[in-house]
């Protein structure tokens, strides 16, 4: 993406003598002759390079400078003016301006400050991306994976962070869809804004249009005030629309405009607005099945799913499950003050052979949950919760049933050995058994008749 350069200068020869030398160079320029203006500007973002002079009228180059460090802390500076001083240069590094240059001046300085400035302003975002992706790994899915599964997720996502490609993220509810949109986006020529995050399910069907649109006063019955939409809060940055699935029909045909034109309208107006927005959806659902019963537009599910990432649930990639636990006995030990030196082998074969339906969000719930009540230091069997040691595999104990054991004396001993194992919780037992509660209490009702 080109670099956006504002300059400042109260003489117009100077402002367009610098914009003509740097459009020549690939930048986008914009132009201010005061402080107050090229502050009005700043605030609206995507500067990264002031230009400005010194010695101006009303707020000056100095002045400027300290409020655009405020609102725009990685834009760089570059300061100019005419009265060269020791004292001004000085003042200006101490603000966090980059350079100070003098007039008049020469082409050459004027492009080798710049490029350097750009440069210096290219690392440090790449440094602060560098941090927010390692603070979005942190949710879980991306730490340290074993499963060859999941390291060609992150290879794809990786690839396809750079372009501006749609992406669908597919998968159940808490393997990760989340931490692989904000990983993409981090990756992203569009890392400088914040993603703005939609969850669609959590939206009533009412408010969803006005909430991604936005309004105009008086379009509906308590629109006091004109309102930007989620979309337009999301320009030249990427939108996660969560649940896309959830999304109304209705509301549907005007996601598709987005896709294909880039345009929508307010609530209430009928002014045509653009927007430059990367849209990353995900959801739990099968949309080409919804598709298939008439709940989801097949154009916008095709258009949606230019790149599709499906992301395993946890019991397909129990290889991470160690490394997951331990991050998160890491991350909940330090939150809580707590100092735990491990897990038992037995509590880890009861968690590895766990089906996890709520995935990993079920993982991290449960860890922070022994993390919290353990009083040794050490996580073992009995710091799980009492139902998931008793419903893994590995804790069932077997039962010798003779050949020609009539089946209804097979059912007996079943319900008999299993409320032995679950010390005669009937909640517990129907669940192994895989029958309801009322089930059982009338099997056992029948047999105690018997």
């Amino acid at each position: 993406m080109k670099k956006k350069i504002l300059v400042v200068d109260d003489e117009v020869g100077i402002r367009e003598s610098l914009q003509k030398i740097l459009e020549k160079e690939g930048f986008l320029v914009e132009t201010a002759s005061n402080g107050e203006e090229a502050f009005r500007i700043i605030r609206g973002g995507d500067i990264d390079l002031l230009i400005s002079d010194i010695r101006m009228a009303g707020m000056d180059g100095l002045e400027l400078l300290k409020v655009c460090k405020s609102v725009s802390p990685f834009t760089e500076a570059i300061m100019i003016t005419g009265y060269a001083s020791v004292d001004t240069a000085v003042d200006s590094m101490k603000q966090g301006a980059y350079d100070y240059i003098t007039k008049p001046f020469k082409k050459a300085d004027i492009l080798k400050a710049v490029n350097t400035a750009i440069e210096k302003q290219v690392l440090a975002m790449a440094s602060i991306r560098k941090k927010e992706l390692a603070e979005a790994f942190e949710s879980g899915p991306l730490v340290e994976s074993s499963s060859p599964k999941m390291r060609t997720i992150v290879d794809l996502a990786r690839r396809v962070a750079p372009s501006q490609a749609t992406v669908l993220i597919l998968g159940g509810s808490g393997t990760g869809k989340e931490v692989i949109a904000d990983m993409i986006h981090q990756l992203s020529p569009r890392a400088s804004r914040p993603m703005v995050k939609v969850n669609c399910a959590a939206i009533p069907e009412t408010l969803i249009e006005s909430e991604l649109f936005g309004y105009e006063r008086g379009a509906f019955t308590g629109a006091q005030a004109r309102k930007e939409g989620r979309f337009e809060v999301a320009d030249k940055s990427s939108i996660f629309l969560d649940e896309i699935g959830e999304v109304p029909q209705a509301v549907q045909v005007k996601l598709l405009r987005i896709l294909q034109e880039g345009t929508f309208e307010h609530l209430g107006s009928n002014k045509t607005q653009r927007v430059d927005t990367r849209i990353i959806a995900a959801t739990n659902k099968d949309l080409a099945d919804m598709v298939k019963k008439g709940l989801f537009r097949e154009d916008l599910y095709w258009r949606l799913n230019v790149i599709s990432i499906h992301l395993p649930d946890l019991r397909e990639r129990r290889e991470d499950i160690p490394n997951l636990v331990q991050h998160f006995i890491n991350r909940y030990s330090k939150k809580n003050g707590k100092l735990i030196e491990g897990i038992e082998s037995k509590a880890m074969e009861i968690l590895l052979s766990y089906d996890w339906p709520g995935n990993v969000r079920e993982l991290e719930n449960i860890v922070e949950r022994c993390v919290v009540l353990d009083h040794d230091g050490i996580l073992g069997a009995d710091d799980l919760p009492r139902e998931l040691s008793l419903i893994t595999k590995s804790t069932f104990d077997s039962v010798t049933i003779p050949l020609g054991t009539p089946m209804e004396e097979v059912e007996r001993i079943l319900m008999e050995e299993t409320l032995k194992h679950t010390k005669g919780d009937k909640g517990l037992a129907s669940k192994l058994l895989g029958i309801s509660t009322r089930t059982l209490y009338r099997k056992m009702d029948k047999k105690e008749d018997g």
